[in-house]
């Protein structure tokens, strides 16, 4: 039995000087109790329709027991809605849950107005987003896949004609268009998996390359728009052997979708490749997840993940636990974490304190403004060469090449040239140790 609230729940947003090309959007929530923090998934609902380039109008939610299962809302509801959308001119209503296929082909016939889910919003800024071929595979690939069982009503108008005359097929022009556009579907998404299976076989190509260098892997990871891209471009500037080769950012959600790797040098023979990820979200469509598996799966691969938080966030302890439930799912849970709490210097605990501040494995910081990047690649660093070992080497002049290996693969603490050959005090990966060891001093 629905349980309807009596208090104000709509929200007017219309703005009679607001921009015309973005269609006028409304958007409805249910709030069930079973939303840990129901009006921050309004709000993020909000910028998810702002990034995908619409213009908000109006909110109205409402409180009951169990979402209706013909309609989502309450049946008293969709009138209000309907006379709400009408007075906010609103073009679209968009619903910050995943509906069914029927319940958008019933809201859509009672409202008389497109209508979009949380689901569907995401797949559209990921559209806007995607740059490479490789994201725009992925895109297209989880769209289609979504826009599949939603096809029944589709062609609700013609299905109701009949066959042609004298034809044994009852089937209307309605069905056999729906017949059509189904096998249309699901042979351009066997097109883009065989086509995906290239792009993963090239991606497993460079990841082997990597792992043969024997180079650490650090993926950063977080929600989306905690700063990732921030701390990758100011890592490049900073210890990148090409600098110009950042990334785009900006405040926004989900600006960037591709995965990328840069080569990380302080100069020390510590190097590592930062790998950047697209950003979670609350309530990730399970089809963009699968979709992107196998860019999302550079996480997988990683020595020592990066997880960015946007400290400034009050509900950062939320976006944690879906980044960690996310991580999880693509079996990366169990790799060393250290936690970055990024946009400290907006929060009022920490005005008029110093930044950056390293906790053990966690550091308070603000990347925008370049505060805590050294100290950031020093504790990854740290966490990343913990098993190295120091180690004293005597190496005969005739093994010049070792000595060589040792200049460019190793922090190198002292040099001595002695009779016999050059002495080597340097800090050193343990397995180039147990390679070496015949050069080991007792």
């Amino acid at each position: 039995m629905e349980r309807r609230v009596k208090e104000d729940n709509r929200q007017n947003l219309f703005d009679t000087g607001a921009d015309e090309i973005y269609p006028r959007v409304l958007l409805v929530g249910v709030d069930t109790g079973e939303e840990q923090d129901f009006a921050h998934s309004m709000e993020e609902l909000k910028s998810l329709a702002e990034a995908a380039n619409k213009q908000v109008v109006g909110i109205i939610t409402q409180k009951l027991d169990m979402v209706n299962k013909a309609l989502y809302i309450g049946t008293g509801k969709v009138s209000e809605v309907k006379e709400f959308a009408q007075e906010c001119q609103a073009e679209e209503v968009i619903f910050d849950n995943a509906l069914s296929p029927s319940q958008i082909r019933n809201l859509g016939r009672e409202l008389e107005l497109p209508i979009f889910d949380r689901t569907n919003l995401i797949l559209d800024i990921f559209a806007l987003r995607a740059q490479t071929r490789e994201a725009k595979l992925q895109v297209e690939t989880a769209r289609l896949q979504y826009m599949l069982p939603r096809l029944v009503g589709m062609h609700e108008a013609l299905s109701r004609q009949g066959g042609a005359s004298g034809s044994m097929s009852n089937k209307g022009t309605g069905e056999k268009k729906l017949e059509l556009d189904r096998r249309r579907i699901e042979h351009r998404i066997s097109e883009l998996k065989k086509e995906l299976e290239d792009v993963a076989r090239t991606r497993d190509t460079q990841r082997k390359r990597r792992s043969e260098s024997r180079v650490p892997q650090v993926a950063l990871v977080g929600y989306t728009n905690a700063g990732k891209s921030t701390i990758l471009n100011h890592m490049v500037d900073r210890f990148g052997d090409k600098p110009e080769k950042t990334v785009m950012e900006k405040d926004m959600l989900f600006a960037t979708l591709d995965t990328s790797v840069r080569s990380i040098d302080t100069g020390d023979n510590k190097p590592f490749f930062l790998v950047d990820t697209v950003g979670f979200i609350n309530k990730l469509p399970h089809g963009l997840v699968k979709a992107f598996r196998s860019t999302l799966e550079e996480v997988k691969y990683a020595d020592l993940l990066v997880q960015v938080v946007d400290f400034s966030d009050e509900n950062h302890r939320q976006q944690m636990e879906v980044t960690m439930d996310t991580l999880k799912e693509l079996d990366a849970g169990d790799i060393p974490q250290l936690i970055i709490y990024n946009k400290a210097d907006k929060c009022d605990l920490w005005t008029g304190r110093v930044l950056p501040v390293v906790k053990d494995r966690q550091i308070y910081m603000s990347a925008v403004n370049d505060v805590g990047i050294a100290e950031l690649a020093e504790l990854i660093k740290k966490t990343i060469y913990a098993g190295n070992k120091e180690c004293e080497l005597l190496i005969p002049y005739k093994d010049g090449a070792v000595v060589s290996y040792f200049m460019e693969n190793a922090t190198v603490l002292s040099t001595e040239y002695r009779e016999d050959g050059v002495f080597l005090k340097v800090n050193c990966q343990s397995q180039d140790a147990d390679k070496y060891q015949k050069y080991l001093c007792s």
